[in-house]
């Protein structure tokens, strides 16, 4: 019997200038992104780095299935999975339809190149940042879909919600 591959979806909001992050956490407050993420990852598989499980400031996030990529093997983590690699966790997920990739840089860096899909939350604001997200060669992706938020009460920019699809792959 031959497995089908997981779609690999990376899930990021990403300022204008590519920042991410700073001293492990996130930029902004945009609650319609929260939003937005816990309901296109609920229910699914996540993988992230231990540095982004750190930074949830309740944990493991709950209703998915949570795998933490570590460099130290047989470091554990409460209510996670662990996997020492890329192919581990690949392994790990063989049989699921869509598992999410949501960070931190250097995770979302090495899975990139094999991506399938893109959900981006994109700020358009420049922001101070010790992490960002890896320059994306658009001219490889198709845009499936866009909502532009123009007048979030609760932040001074606006942002665009931007799903896309690796060209010749799904």
């Amino acid at each position: 019997m031959t497995h089908q591959k997981p779609v690999l979806s990376i899930i990021v909001a990403i300022a204008r200038n590519y920042a991410i992050g700073l001293n492990n956490e996130l930029l902004w407050h945009i609650s319609n992104d929260l939003k937005r993420f816990k309901q296109i990852t609920a229910g699914h598989t996540i993988i992230m780095g231990k540095r982004t499980l750190a930074s949830l400031p309740n944990g493991p996030l709950p209703k998915r299935r949570n795998i933490i990529l570590t460099d130290s093997p047989g470091e554990q983590f409460s209510n996670c999975e662990s996997a020492s690699s890329i192919t581990a966790a690949l392994e790990m997920v063989k049989n699921e339809k869509e598992v999410f990739i949501i960070g931190g840089g250097s995770v979302y860096a090495q899975f990139l190149p094999i991506a399938d899909k893109l959900y981006l939350t994109m700020v358009d604001k420049d922001f101070e940042a010790d992490t960002f997200f890896p320059e994306i060669d658009f001219s490889q992706w198709q845009l499936i879909e866009k909502t532009v938020v123009e007048d979030d009460p609760q932040n001074d920019f606006r942002y665009t919600f931007e799903t896309y699809e690796r060209l010749g792959t799904i």
